[in-house]
């Protein structure tokens, strides 16, 4: 008999996830097996267990913002090797060979493997994973207040990376992504403008203690006009407030992987060579430059941890907007 795992489950898109004694994964060529000790807990997995997301895995083990130790290697793997702390990404397999991924756009692949999608992922005390997509941590971080840097932190900082040399940003939508990518940016000596709920006064302090200079409501107007725009909640209408903020030349930038629909606006928004684009997904040369920035800039993080079986819990309160920071599992027992 196989030796068996802990792990949440989704069995059908709007269901809770369900606590499942399921077999421990096996590493093939090419992976390695990893003892979780958290997961975070980001507003994609919130997509695909809504059902905004279509045609995840069967069975789906939800996550991917995986840090652990990893096990054991299947054959051919070199590296990480047995007892080396790592964490695993979204992005968790490409084929290599298609345009994209010959031309250094590995996050377009046309067929890419997801961790916590069309992979299991780290909503469970052990997951299976391609070596080549194994990141390093900075040993400043314990495993709870890195587990963010994998998504919110990769995610942000590929889309700030897209705005250019933009000095004065807005971000819109204040949560996990945004208070770590404020931070990389005021080290960058950048000034940051903080859009969030009304009234959201929780959100807006995390703004200002983080180092934005300012911090309102997604509707108003900031003192200054911004050079760039980063979207980061997934509301289809901050998309024509944004490009109203930037200014002549500016850019707007969606970091989110999902969005309501972008209602009509008028072409003036546009016009004097704004620009709006979207992020997709990462590289593992993101993740590597990610890492190296966390290493020397003290990035603070916030986060709220929950045990593994309230997973439902702290999606609920993700989807609330009752979280400030990020949401955090513990699926073994570590520091911090």
């Amino acid at each position: 008999m196989p030796e068996s795992m802990q792990a949440m489950v989704l069995q059908h898109a709007g269901a809770p996830l369900a606590q499942r004694t399921v077999p421990k994964p096996v590493p093939g060529p090419g992976e390695v097996r990893i003892a979780v000790s958290v997961c975070g807990v980001c507003r994609t997995d919130l997509h695909i267990v809504d059902g905004e997301l279509a045609h995840p895995k069967a069975a789906l083990i939800p996550g991917h913002e995986v840090v652990g130790t990893v096990e054991s290697c299947g054959p051919g793997v070199t590296a990480p090797a047995p007892g080396e702390r790592v964490g695993v990404p979204w992005l968790g397999w490409t084929c290599g060979t298609c345009p994209f991924c010959l031309h250094g756009q590995e996050n377009l692949c046309d067929r890419p493997g997801f961790t916590g999608y069309t992979r299991d992922g780290g909503y469970a005390e052990y997951v299976v994973c391609d070596a080549r997509y194994c990141l390093p941590i900075p040993e400043r971080y314990d495993d709870a207040h890195a587990a963010p840097l994998l998504c919110a932190g990769l995610i942000g900082f590929r889309t700030l990376r897209m705005a250019g040399d933009a000095r004065r940003i807005g971000i819109y939508g204040f949560g996990a992504a945004a208070h770590l990518i404020t931070q990389i940016a005021v080290a960058e000596q950048r000034q940051v403008f903080a859009f969030t709920r009304a009234n959201d006064t929780v959100a807006q302090r995390l703004a200002m203690e983080t180092g934005a200079c300012w911090a309102g409501a997604s509707d108003e107007t900031p003192p200054e006009p911004l050079d760039a725009a980063l979207i980061f909640a997934p509301v289809g209408a901050l998309v024509p407030q944004a490009l109203g903020a930037v200014t002549k030349g500016g850019v707007v930038v969606c970091g989110g992987i999902h969005m309501s629909d972008i209602p009509a606006f008028p072409y003036r928004l546009l016009w004097e060579e704004r620009k709006l684009m979207s992020v997709a997904n990462l590289t593992r040369a993101d993740g590597l430059a990610l890492m190296r920035v966390a290493a020397d800039v003290p990035l603070q993080v916030h986060v709220t941890p929950y045990p593994l079986h309230e997973a439902n819990a702290a999606l609920d309160d993700l989807r609330a907007g009752r979280v400030a920071g990020a949401a955090v599992l513990h699926v073994a027992c570590q520091d911090g």
